[in-house]
């Protein structure tokens, strides 16, 4: 299927991480212009050596006022607008509320939440004067269904989920979307390494396929009896930020398997 994205220019956030890079190669496969964002240069380095197709990057803390609109205005810079961007960009702590401290819980929110606000500030009235644009956060299952654990994190996922309503009524009429994704549990590297020491101290073993399943029955079940995969995810936010998707504003649309209990 075409997805019409020869001629956009998309910018995806947090992009060197697994989801991330999953992202950018569904972008490229479908011949789009794509703007890698990440912390540091060599990160984006190794990761654009292993990708075909126009390919740009731009660094820097979208926990910073200053730096993002860096990013903002380097990004127009490359081919003169972003068309689509993709706030995937996240941090996180793996503790429950009586751990995480208020501290920590502001940075969450200030990289999470703040930070894509920040570039969404910057970039839509360039989506404006062009009369198009997409918005695309990357949620959680979490938002909706919180775990014990990462309670912190989950709650900065429901605020995006949140913002993407009410920018999407802000912006009607505009020819932009704003849309979330919401993942299950995706068997990336880190989900995998997290796990695995997690099994390590339930006795569950060190083969992943048993993991999987320990995980399955015991930490978040879902219908389809799998754990979701990265080209998975990178496919339906193409899907969503291509043309062909004009018709689908203000949702979150969750990819988990089933395993958030919610007919909404």
């Amino acid at each position: 299927m075409d997805l019409r994205l020869n001629d956009k220019c998309a910018l995806i956030t947090g992009a060197t991480g697994d989801i991330g890079q999953g992202i950018a190669r569904a972008f490229l496969r479908e011949r789009a212009t794509v703007i890698l964002h990440g912390l540091d240069k060599p990160s984006l380095q190794r990761l654009t050596s292993s990708l075909d197709g126009p390919v740009y990057t731009v660094e820097g803390d979208l926990a910073s006022d200053e730096q993002a609109q860096r990013i903002a205005e380097e990004a127009c810079a490359f081919v003169g607008h972003v068309d689509i961007l993709v706030n995937n960009a996240a941090t996180y702590t793996h503790g429950s509320w009586l751990d995480d401290t208020p501290d920590a819980m502001l940075h969450l929110y200030n990289v999470n939440v703040i930070g894509a606000a920040r570039l969404i500030q910057h970039l839509v009235p360039q989506m404006r004067e062009r009369h198009w644009g997409r918005i695309i956060q990357i949620a959680s299952g979490d938002a909706t269904e919180p775990l014990a654990f990462m309670s912190a994190y989950a709650a900065t996922k429901a605020a995006l989920v949140n913002l993407t309503v009410g920018l999407a009524k802000s912006l009607a009429n505009t020819g932009i979307t704003v849309n979330t994704i919401s993942p299950g549990i995706i068997a990336t590297d880190g989900v995998k390494q997290f796990y695995k020491g997690l099994a390590a101290q339930l006795g569950w073993g060190s083969d992943w396929a048993t993991i999987e399943q320990h995980i399955l029955a015991d930490v978040l079940p879902n219908p389809t009896g799998t754990l979701g995969t990265v080209e998975q995810v990178a496919d339906l936010i193409v899907f969503v930020a291509s043309p062909l998707a004009n018709y689908i504003d203000a949702a979150n649309i969750r990819i988990d398997g089933g395993s958030t209990r919610s007919i909404n």
